[in-house]
């Protein structure tokens, strides 16, 4: 009865009744959270886990994947108002003329696809017969934060889980020893790109799903997770003996006050003290032999690279990491396109298709469902002074690329349309939400099923809108 007495203090007090009604309310949401949604799968799933290749700063759709060569002869021409259709532009476009620009780049066809690839990707040109290349992509948002945080939560506004999350509270964790869901952010180009947007956490964030399934960002240097090493002078023995300590206090805590994320704590400081010893096996590629290295190309050796990253995101794959997010930053390309695309391509080209390689080899790719998208497309209109080797892009969102490969996805399969200008979507349009849809599917879940309780509203990672899976793209 003390120990109830002292819990309410007046600042616990103050606490629990101010914040959102403190373990009361939140223990009646778990409950409803937990009822909310149909956990596990919903039919058979073609895949068991997910890699997702997140091209932060909006790659130029124009200059890698979409092949308009009509466009050569309408260099320096106005974008016909029928096209652009009165659409919204950013603050770096507005009033100005939209005069095309065409790729500087060469296309060729690859493989029995006979897909069209950019000459910077020569790596990737090579895998095309195991890949899906989505050309028919849109999205609402024509800015980088409101663009990451749809494609990574499902929403333009901040605040919602994050597609891991979601996938961790639908499934079951694979591995006891790792987090379901993984965060590797690369260092970009050493060259450098000019616009590098920050990264932010709530990217990987849970939302107002529990804590314990927000993404586990691994760092490029020191310890891979933040306070992984004991400090010094203190053993594994006392570790765990303090540990144990900790979480008796922390159950008669639960017992007195009822709040889930005591539990949460508890859960997560467990976990931490096993990935003192998973972790540290996981980042040792010392045991990869050199064919496997050398199929991420030389900057697998560097610490925090993407190529690095990939290699680590294969052996989290093997480890049953569920959801494994790698962010590569440095595609805004305003000015100076043609160089600094050529870097961010060195960067990701030959590590992506590598990953490909790697996986297809290990007889992982088919239940493996590797991903590559930004947050939006570039425009057809050039930026700056224009000039046939030497320009720049803004943003778009009518359309855009990406890639798909593994997890029951149709291999060698080119889908949708867009116009002669790569600036809409004339066939097959496949929005942000129908792209969160179809992972989903392919992992066993309906979208439509998985959802919380939260606001007022059924809440679900692909939102109200209307959306669907792209049946025509799963084998």
């Amino acid at each position: 009865m003390t120990m109830f007495k002292q819990k309410l203090s007046r600042r616990n007090f103050l606490k629990q009744s101010a914040l959102g009604l403190g373990a009361t309310s939140f223990g009646g949401f778990n409950s409803q959270l937990l009822a909310g949604a149909q956990l596990g799968t919903h039919h058979k799933a073609k895949a068991k886990r997910v890699i997702f290749l997140f091209m932060a700063g909006g790659q130029s759709q124009l200059d890698l994947f979409d092949y308009k060569p009509q466009l050569n002869k309408l260099f320096n021409t106005k974008l016909p108002p029928s096209v652009s259709n009165g659409q919204r532009v950013t603050q770096m476009t507005k009033g100005k003329e939209q005069l095309i620009q065409p790729s500087k780049f060469k296309f060729s066809q690859h493989g029995q696809s006979g897909t069209w690839m950019s000459e910077l990707l020569p790596h990737l040109s090579k895998q095309v017969d195991d890949m899906c290349i989505i050309k028919s992509m849109h999205t609402k948002s024509i800015n980088h934060d409101p663009g990451k945080t749809m494609f990574c939560t499902g929403d333009e506004m901040p605040g919602k889980p994050s597609m891991g999350s979601w996938l961790s509270h639908g499934l079951p964790s694979m591995n006891k020893d790792l987090p379901g869901f993984i965060v590797m952010p690369s260092a970009f180009w050493s060259g450098g790109t000019g616009n590098v947007q920050a990264l932010y956490s709530r990217l990987w964030g849970n939302g107002f799903l529990p804590s314990k399934y927000q993404g586990t960002a691994l760092q490029a240097a020191g310890d891979p997770v933040l306070f992984l090493s004991n400090p010094k002078g203190v053993s594994p023995e006392i570790r765990r003996a303090s540990l144990d300590s900790l979480s008796k206090l922390n159950d008669n805590d639960y017992r007195i006050i009822g709040d889930p994320e005591i539990q949460t704590s508890i859960a997560q400081q467990e976990l931490a003290f096993r990935m003192q010893s998973s972790v540290p096996e996981l980042t040792d590629l010392s045991h990869e032999s050199k064919a496997t290295m050398a199929l991420y190309g030389p900057e697998v050796e560097k610490q925090g690279s993407f190529a690095r990253n990939c290699l680590l995101a294969r052996r989290m794959a093997e480890r049953g990491v569920r959801f494994i997010q790698l962010f590569h930053r440095g595609w805004d390309h305003h000015s100076g396109l043609p160089g600094k695309i050529k870097g961010q391509c060195y960067d990701v080209d030959q590590a992506s298709a590598g990953l490909i390689q790697d996986l297809k080899q290990r007889g992982m790719l088919e239940d493996t469902l590797v991903v590559s998208v930004g947050e939006f497309g570039r425009t057809v209109y050039g930026q700056g002074k224009l000039n046939r080797d030497n320009y720049g892009r803004d943003h778009h969102p009518r359309c855009f690329s990406a890639w798909m490969a593994g997890g029951g996805i149709k291999a060698g399969l080119s889908y949708g349309q867009t116009d002669d200008f790569s600036y809409n979507v004339v066939e097959n349009p496949v929005s942000v939400a129908d792209f969160h849809a179809t992972m989903l599917w392919q992992l066993g879940i309906d979208h439509t099923r998985l959802t919380v309780p939260f606001q007022g509203l059924d809440q679900k990672l692909t939102g109200v809108d209307p959306c669907d899976v792209i049946n025509n793209i799963i084998a």
